[in-house]
């Protein structure tokens, strides 16, 4: 395993003295892990919930702003935020005021509420699509928008880029291993081999790209603008605007998912790039942290998928689920976009981005390190290399979860959160500029550990 800079005999030690400090500090949530784990698989709610790097797992009382406590009454400045659920800090007020005066007025009737118009209009505002319809997640969303995708043009297949995500739809676990399109063997129950009807090439890679949609079978290009899940992955100056001339030569409809990236902005990369896709997904922070997503249709493409829908014949379409759009998310939604997801917490989310890049390349440069800091609007991530990954495969190959875990591990014990996957790091409008050098110096005190 390579060094990237530090004694490893000296971060394991470091590792087994943080767990045995963790686990005799966290009395209340290790005997609830241990009553949960009599009822719950994998003794947690979702399987997911063990990737953490504590030997057991951190269990909530309470969270609000940019800090939660745990059982045991440790506070904690929170960097992870539900891995972007909840972007704009734990129970905004205002969302929580809309979620009381709703839930006296009933939750889920398979009916639109007030709040519908206001939102699609919003929406529309925000993002320059004119229409929308709504999910539960953005998995889901991700899920509807291919099916419309296909309906529309008559085509079977979508072209994902390596490495990607977008939450749990099956058509996006298919990587590109020495240049040839493979089925993720972590995949559980997978009957059909997704190969058929989907393609992937690396991001950044025109060429590419160009050969894979050249035979015009391809429904869409789902794609974040920027990756994000396997290590953040930015657009080389230019790609994004040659890519859509592409995509749109071929016929190909471009879908944004803006999930993530989200954090560029309050109409996200999209916006703030000049993006012009045909559909776009927003699921997590949409609805300040209540399950919701959205996603929105271009003109053309509204009236082609509406077409598709009248056309076809009666039925199920395959798109929806009943909870979607409840009365409940939909008040969020709009206290959300309204009250909180403004212009002003952006900018307040991108000067302490900004401080905490700053601060991170500092301790990096400080102890000489081969890292590098990448940042997206509010997003920022360290990564163990010291020139920032091009694609998928770049990204994948420094990737050290044993390190991740360390440093991790380290900054939990002493009140500091970050996401569990690779080292991603948020700021919300509650974050406050201590907050931000509170963790860069715990960051520098833990490499100087390790170096």
């Amino acid at each position: 395993m390579t060094s990237v800079g530090i004694n490893w005999d000296k971060a394991r030690q470091l590792f087994e003295a943080e767990k045995a400090s963790f686990a005799s500090r966290m009395q209340k949530s290790k005997a609830l892990s241990q009553e949960t784990a009599k009822h719950l698989m994998f003794g947690v709610p979702l399987h997911w919930m063990n990737d953490w790097s504590t030997p057991f797992s951190l269990f909530v009382s309470h969270a609000k702003g940019a800090r939660f406590t745990d059982v045991d009454g440790h506070d904690y400045v929170d960097f992870c935020l539900g891995d972007t659920g909840a972007m704009f800090g734990h129970a905004p007020e205002p969302v929580a005021k809309a979620l009381i005066a709703q839930a006296e007025k009933g939750f889920t009737t398979m009916l639109p509420s007030e709040d519908a118009a206001w939102v699609g209009a919003e929406l529309a505002r925000r993002f320059g699509l004119p229409f929308w319809q709504f999910a539960m997640t953005a998995t889901d969303a991700n899920r509807f928008a291919i099916r419309w995708a296909r309906a529309a043009t008559g085509r079977s297949k979508i072209l994902i880029f390596n490495g990607c995500y977008h939450g749990t739809v099956d058509d996006v676990f298919v990587d590109l291993i020495d240049g040839v399109p493979t089925q993720r063997d972590s995949l559980l129950g997978q009957v059909y081999d997704l190969t058929q009807f989907t393609k992937v090439v690396e991001f950044n890679d025109l060429a590419a790209l160009e050969e894979a949609l050249s035979a015009g079978d391809v429904a869409c290009v789902l794609a974040e603008p920027a990756m994000t899940n396997i290590g953040m992955v930015l657009p080389k100056d230019g790609y994004w605007q040659k890519a859509q001339n592409i995509i749109k030569k071929y016929g190909s409809l471009l879908l944004i998912d803006e999930t993530h990236t989200i954090s560029t902005g309050p109409g996200g990369y999209t916006k703030a790039y000049g993006l012009q896709p045909d559909m776009l997904v927003v699921g997590k922070p949409v609805g300040g942290g209540v399950p919701c997503a959205v996603y929105g249709f271009s003109q053309a493409l509204a009236n082609q998928a509406e077409a598709a829908k009248r056309n076809a014949p009666t039925g199920h379409s395959g798109i929806g689920t009943t909870l979607t759009a409840n009365m409940l998310a939909m008040s969020a939604m709009r206290a959300n976009l309204e009250f909180v997801m403004t212009d002003a917490a952006y900018e307040y989310m991108f000067t302490l981005a900004t401080r905490l890049e700053k601060g991170l390349n500092q301790a990096i440069k400080n102890h000489n390190l081969p890292w590098c800091v990448t940042q997206i609007g509010a997003r920022t991530e360290f990564q163990f290399t010291d020139t920032p990954p091009k694609n998928g495969s770049e990204a994948d190959k420094i990737l050290i979860p044993e390190l991740e875990h360390i440093i991790h591990l380290y900054l939990l014990n002493r009140g500091l959160l970050i996401t569990p996957f690779h080292n991603m790091i948020l700021v919300c409008p509650d974050t406050t500029e201590h907050d931000v050098d509170r963790l860069t110096q715990t960051f520098e005190e833990c490499i100087s550990a390790i170096c």
